[in-house]
């Protein structure tokens, strides 16, 4: 599989953010907190995701956009930790990814709390 994170992870829908709100469940990882739900439609991939970066704690847009740059890295990398268990179990995965620390956090450090953030969700998906 390759390592690419393009446009078709990417959650776009209204309708489908709105309902990982109102049905999904949440995973907490400090400094991450997602908001998942599983789905019956067929998904362009696996898994699709959303990340979000607070205003409230990041007033400069270049510190939001150098986060969830951080955040997209980190995703890329341990994705297939994530594929491998929702192609077994032939599920799609909806996400909305928010970053909660008021400071950022050293790459090594978000690649550790990511990849167990995804060993959480496929516990909770299987």
């Amino acid at each position: 599989m390759s390592q690419s994170f393009g446009k078709e992870y990417k959650l776009c829908r209204r309708k489908l953010i709105d309902g990982v709100f109102k049905t999904g469940k949440v995973v907490k990882q400090y400094p991450f907190v997602v908001h998942f739900l599983e789905v019956d439609e067929k998904l362009d991939a696996p898994f699709q995701i959303t990340i979000s970066a607070p205003k409230r704690n990041f007033r400069k847009a270049h510190d939001r956009n150098r986060i969830k740059r951080l955040m997209r890295e980190t995703i890329r990398f341990n994705k297939m930790i994530l594929e491998d268990k929702i192609s077994k179990s032939q599920k799609n995965i909806i996400m909305f990814m928010v970053y909660t620390s008021k400071e950022e956090i050293p790459f090594t450090t978000l690649m550790k709390k990511n990849e167990l953030l995804f060993e959480q969700i496929t516990k909770h998906i299987e």
